[in-house]
């Protein structure tokens, strides 16, 4: 969306003149950009005990075998290192449509080889649950990172951790703006510029706590995440960026959580 669209869709705050119903609808329509991928993010609240590593082994053993063979790549899963403690689980599934999130689970139970191997998972006595409760949400991908980026460190086979982020806004055309921030505004090369690694960036389209988006980053440890953070914060581009008013108040509440990468996961 370009900056002067936006600009309009802004009249309805009284950023301009006032403007109709219909244009702000309008203006506030993206284009679909080809290439661009949905995630699902999965949060799975694990039982103590025993069980608590099944849901894993599953995406090991089973799940992950499944959706490459369904051609779904990049499979990512997750445990907590820091933040709330629960959810314990996080799964990051790419697609390439909207149709693919819906069709997913049919075309894997077609498959009786699956069902086969995942049966433990998939038809559990009420007491074998393989987990508590789990949620989903589903994010598109932002024009300016479409696809899911697999780190350098998962390529190099070298230890990581990710810094997950999500930013709730006030408004739908305040995340919007914010959206645009990080797209045409060019923060997210910014990001790249400073040494922050963009794994994904995406609005949410389905979850709680909307309006919002998430972004993904990757670090080898803690220190480069410092450093890294610390360049960006000092870069001319960034404080002039942020000095913007186009783009104030876009945030009114972050959430935090670090990540580290489960030994088979694809990210």
């Amino acid at each position: 969306m370009k900056r002067r669209t936006f600009l309009s869709a802004g009249a309805a705050l009284g950023m301009t003149p006032v403007m109709g119903m219909s244009g702000l609808a309008s203006s506030l329509e993206q284009p679909a950009a080809e290439g661009r991928q949905y995630f699902e993010w999965i949060r799975y609240h694990l039982p103590l005990g025993s069980r608590a590593g099944f849901v894993a082994n599953y995406y090991r053993d089973v799940a992950i075998p499944a959706l490459n063979k369904a051609g779904i790549s990049n499979v990512g899963v997750f445990n907590l290192k820091h933040g709330p403690n629960d959810p314990t689980l996080h799964v990051i599934i790419p697609h390439p449509s909207l149709e693919s999130i819906v069709t997913l689970n049919d075309r894997l139970l077609d498959d009786q080889s699956f069902v086969q191997a995942g049966e433990r998972f998939l038809k559990p006595s009420l007491s074998e649950m393989a987990f508590v409760s789990m949620e989903k949400l589903i994010l598109r991908a932002f024009t300016h990172l479409p696809e899911i980026v697999v780190p350098k460190q998962k390529k190099e086979n070298k230890a990581r951790i990710f810094q997950i982020r999500t930013y709730e806004a006030p408004s739908l055309t305040a995340s919007k703006r914010k959206i645009h921030m990080f797209n045409e505004g060019g923060e997210i090369a910014i990001f790249k510029k400073t040494g922050l690694q963009p794994v994904l960036f995406g609005e949410t389209i389905a979850g709680d706590r909307m309006p919002n988006l998430v972004y993904m980053l990757a670090f080898s440890d803690f220190a480069d995440m410092d450093n890294a953070w610390n360049t960006f914060r000092n870069d001319p581009d960034w404080k002039k960026l942020s000095a913007d008013s186009f783009y104030a108040e876009t945030v009114s509440r972050t959430n935090d959580w670090i990540w580290t990468p489960a030994a088979f996961s694809q990210i």
